[in-house]
């Protein structure tokens, strides 16, 4: 893997950057056959939510190849606010160049300095792929206290 040159900053994004946040969400459900309301409805979305406080995204390059959207939440369990890591996405053609270690260590220096506590991030099981990436910057698929596999439960209503 090469190392991103210093044009592959990942940058936060604001509501006028709805637009090419909704295009990469867009192409990352396409890319998987996962369902997406389309990219028109996902900018109108996103403008809105990029303005307020508990949504954040990150893209890197320009024209954008890469996104990532977080959003936060207040948790009894912790001082700050928990994160949790909605979507990662690098177009399939600038894989393998660091991007994607670039916009997570820039989420993850933001989220330090806003104090966020904790980040969650829900990976499929046969993304292994997915899974190293993230165990390679420091998440854990266990529970810290047992060693237990954790799991994610949902309920769509």
């Amino acid at each position: 893997m090469s190392k991103p040159s210093a044009g592959d900053r990942a940058y936060r994004a604001g509501p006028e950057a709805a637009g090419e946040v909704a295009r990469l969400l867009h192409d990352f459900n396409t890319e998987f056959d996962a369902e997406t309301p389309g990219a028109v409805t996902l900018a109108h979305r996103l403008t809105s939510m990029l303005a307020g406080p508990s949504t954040i995204a990150y893209l890197i390059r320009d024209p954008a190849v890469g996104v990532a959207l977080l959003t936060l939440r207040t948790n009894v369990w912790y001082d700050g606010p928990v994160a949790l890591l909605d979507e990662l996405y690098v177009a399939p053609q600038h894989r393998g160049n660091g991007l994607g270690s670039a916009i997570i260590h820039r989420v993850l220096t933001d989220a330090i300095n806003i104090g966020v506590s904790a980040i969650e991030i829900n990976v499929d099981q046969a993304d292994v792929d997915a899974q190293r990436f993230y165990e390679r910057h420091g998440f854990s698929g266990k529970d810290p206290d047992t060693g237990e596999r954790a799991f994610y439960y949902a309920l769509e209503l």
